[in-house]
């Protein structure tokens, strides 16, 4: 089957989902607001210049998680979900990912975000498929160090790679959306790469290199 892979923030969502939830902690008063806020947009700088230590940001973005139980994250996410979200997802993401859909394509979204942030998300759009940063988990509470590798940079390469070992799909013919220059060993490696609504890097390189460019927006 072809694999129909997609990136999540700035991809399928017009915006970044795990720079949102740092701000929704603040906006609800559960993080110390200036400091946290201060932080949450460094790091997401750092992020866009594809310079960001994702062990460092993880260390930091899982601490709120770390400090409540499964029950009381799954409340805020709901509400996270309803109030901040859901505006972010267009119809034209939608359709992209009915369009593969109906060509009976395997739908995945691989992200670099941590997995309670996106796996609800992925689940709003029917994709049957997520690897994302896994957060520890011990005890029955998420803490703050990255179980196994993160789904970040090449990483996303090792990821789909140890996924694809244990399934019959294969890369042949593969599709990979995303927007940013941190995808770029992906991108380098599937059959269609497309550049969605991208930074002027990964734009620049998907001009040279002939690469669609397109937009979900």
């Amino acid at each position: 089957m072809t694999l129909a892979l997609f990136d999540l923030d700035n991809t399928l969502l017009s915006g970044d989902s795990d720079y949102e939830w740092g701000q929704y902690l603040v906006s609800k008063g559960l993080v110390e607001r200036d400091h946290y806020e201060t932080a949450n947009q460094y790091f997401y700088e750092q992020y866009k210049q594809g310079v960001l230590d994702i062990h460092e940001f993880s260390a930091f973005s899982f601490k709120p998680l770390s400090e409540r139980s499964m029950a009381e994250l799954a409340a805020l996410h709901q509400e996270f979900m309803a109030s901040v979200i859901n505006p972010l997802i267009t119809e034209t993401a939608k359709q992209l990912v009915e369009q593969h859909r109906r060509q009976g394509h395997t739908l995945m979204v691989i992200t670099a975000t941590n997995s309670f942030i996106t796996r609800p998300i992925v689940e709003a759009f029917g994709i049957p498929h997520l690897l994302a940063t896994e957060p520890k988990v011990v005890n029955g509470r998420y803490t703050r160090e990255i179980d196994g590798v993160p789904c970040f940079q090449a990483g996303k390469v090792t990821r789909l790679q140890h996924w694809l070992a244990n399934r019959a799909e294969t890369l042949r013919g593969s599709y990979f959306y995303s927007d940013s220059r941190n995808d770029l060993p992906l991108l380098e490696m599937v059959d269609n790469p497309v550049a969605v609504d991208p930074d002027d890097t990964l734009h620049q390189i998907a001009i040279d290199k002939g690469w669609p460019v397109i937009s979900l927006r």
